[in-house]
Formats: C-alpha cells, sequence, structure tokens
C-alpha cells in the first residue's frame, strides 16, 4: 500500500515520501532588501533535516515594484543568488530536493488594463529569475498561478478581459504561461523539474480542470493546486460547490478532482495538519503529495511525529 512515507520520483529527482513543504512565504525572517537571512537558511534546515519529501521554496519575486510585502525574497537580479544558493544546498545537505516558487504579485482586477509593454518586460523578468533559479543549484522551480497574483489574474476569465495577446479566449489568456515554458524550455532536463501552482477554482472547477490539461500539455511536471480568482457569488470560505460527504478543506476538493484528469503528479494543500488526513489522501490515490504548511512552521519534525502516530494508529488497527 501507498503512505506518506513512500517514495516518489519525477524524472531523476528522488523524492523520499509525499509531504511536502509549500512555499510558506516567511516575512519575519527576511528584510526589506529581499535578500535570503541566516534565519531564513537555518529554518529551511530544520524542515529538511526532519525528513520532509520536498521543499518548495517560499515566492521570491522577479520585479522590486511586484512584491506581496517589502520584506519578501527576490529573485529580480545576481546578487540574490549567493542567498538563495545557501538554501538550495543546506536542502541538498540533508537529500532533500527543492523547488523555488517564481512570483509577482500582479495588479489584481485592473490586470485587464496594464499596458502590453508592462507584461512583456514581466514576461522577460520571469525568463531571467528561471535562468537564476537553475544557476542557485535547485531542482527546478514553481510558477505562482494561483492566489489572484499575475498569472492567476491572467488566467481568469473573470479578470482577464484583454483583447490583445494576453487575453480573449482560453489559449490567449494562457499565452503567458505558454511563452514563458517556451523560453525557457532548453532548462529544463531530467535533473530541473517544471512545477505550477494553480488556481483550481479560476473561477469554478470545470476551469481548473482545463487549465491544468493545457498546462500538463505544454510541458508542466508537477501541479500545486491551490484557489483562484473566485466566483463571487460564492459569499462563504468555501468558494465551490463542496460534496456534503467531503470532510476535509474544499481546496483539498479541488486537487482531488483535479488528480482524476491528468497524468502528472498532483500537490493538494490547505488545512492539513494531522497525519491521519494526510495518510488517508494518498492511502486512498486522492492526491500523489500532500502539503504541509502550517504545521511545519509551527512544528519543524512534523515528519518524526507523524511517523510516531502513523506506527500507533497502525498497531491498533492490527489489534482490532
Amino acid at each position: 500500500m501507498t503512505t506518506i512515507f513512500s517514495p516518489y520520483k519525477i524524472k531523476n529527482m528522488e523524492i523520499k515520501n509525499r509531504i511536502v513543504l509549500p512555499p510558506m512565504v516567511r516575512f519575519s525572517l527576511v528584510k526589506k532588501d529581499g535578500l535570503v537571512t541566516k534565519e531564513l537558511v537555518d529554518w529551511y534546515e530544520d524542515v529538511a533535516r526532519n525528513g520532509v519529501g520536498l521543499i518548495i521554496v517560499e515566492a521570491s519575486c522577479v520585479a522590486s515594484d511586484g512584491k506581496l510585502r517589502p520584506n519578501q525574497i527576490g529573485i529580480w537580479d545576481d546578487s540574490f543568488i549567493p542567498g538563495l544558493s545557501e538554501i538550495a544546498k543546506i536542502c541538498h545537505k540533508w537529500s532533500v530536493p527543492a523547488i523555488i516558487q517564481i512570483h509577482h504579485a500582479g495588479f489584481k482586477e485592473e490586470i485587464a488594463t496594464v499596458e502590453e509593454k508592462v507584461l512583456d518586460k514581466i514576461l522577460d523578468q520571469f525568463v531571467e529569475a528561471f535562468h537564476r533559479a537553475k544557476k542557485c543549484g535547485f531542482d527546478g522551480v514553481e510558477i505562482h498561478g494561483a492566489h489572484t497574483y499575475l498569472l492567476s489574474q491572467l488566467n481568469s476569465r473573470l479578470w482577464n478581459t484583454r483583447t490583445d495577446k494576453y487575453g480573449g479566449g482560453f489559449e490567449k489568456r494562457m499565452y503567458f504561461n505558454k511563452e514563458l515554458i517556451e523560453r525557457t524550455r532548453d532548462l529544463f532536463d531530467d535533473n530541473f523539474i517544471l512545477g505550477y501552482r494553480m488556481g483550481g477554482n479560476e473561477p469554478c472547477l470545470e476551469d481548473g480542470i482545463e487549465i491544468a490539461h493545457y498546462l500538463e500539455s505544454i510541458g508542466v511536471d508537477l501541479l500545486h493546486v491551490s484557489s483562484g480568482v473566485p466566483d463571487p457569488t460564492y459569499k462563504s470560505e468555501i468558494k465551490i460547490d463542496l460534496p456534503e460527504e467531503f470532510s476535509l478543506d474544499w481546496v483539498i476538493y479541488l486537487g482531488t478532482e483535479i488528480k482524476k484528469h491528468v497524468n502528472i503528479p498532483v500537490i493538494g494543500v490547505r488545512k492539513i495538519k494531522t497525519e491521519k488526513d494526510a495518510s488517508w489522501l494518498i492511502e486512498n490515490n486522492c492526491l500523489d503529495f500532500v502539503a504541509i504548511g502550517r504545521g511545519l512552521i509551527a512544528r519543524p519534525h512534523w515528519m518524526k511525529w507523524a511517523e510516531k502516530q502513523f506506527k500507533r494508529r497502525k498497531s491498533l488497527l492490527i489489534k482490532k
């Protein structure tokens, strides 16, 4: 039986278990210059040494004017390479592969009015950031296309009402993604993978499934399903029609549904804190990986705790 402790291989990348540290932006450990600090490296080492399978390094911004907050790490020029390289090295020291999330906050609902030349420049900045990520020694990159940030805005049929090359029908809304991947395809090989954090509701699950299909078709190796620009008719926290029998978070549900429609591995994320819930998702083939975010911030040794919980739970089942 596949469990959260089962290994997985993506191309040449050996992942020792199914638990992922998602890109948790550690604002408190970064200064306004956006450079990697010793405190940030130490935190990643805490997580890596305690046995997590894969680390996705937090959102690194492609432009100084595209950050979420002033104290967010950057990757917009070569000055960031030494610090980011330290994170890659410290993860590899503990035999944990690490990919880095590449990000731009975007323009929210104003995306339809942004000048084309502005998006052209940001596209160039993404391409440059991909090259820097490989120089840093990471095992791949993850494009941030969720959470109403730039790529989510462009993917959204609600917000992206542009009539130029960056918007219109579905494939035009995907133009930035396709062009970025085409222009960096030479970087990706068996030792450097391409991930994508996508909105499973963009604004509906059906849109998420269409986006997932498309991303797989243009070369994405790993999908990380989170939330996108929501349907405004949903006024509660839950932004989709969630089956009553599904007891976990609605964003996790999006991931489980999208996995049914693609052949590449899928990471599910949001409000999974216990070994029991993570194990249920993996053992029932609902997901390929489960991301544990706040749980690993609160308890970097989560994997060791989970192993004890897993053994205790299995021994109780045997006794029954």
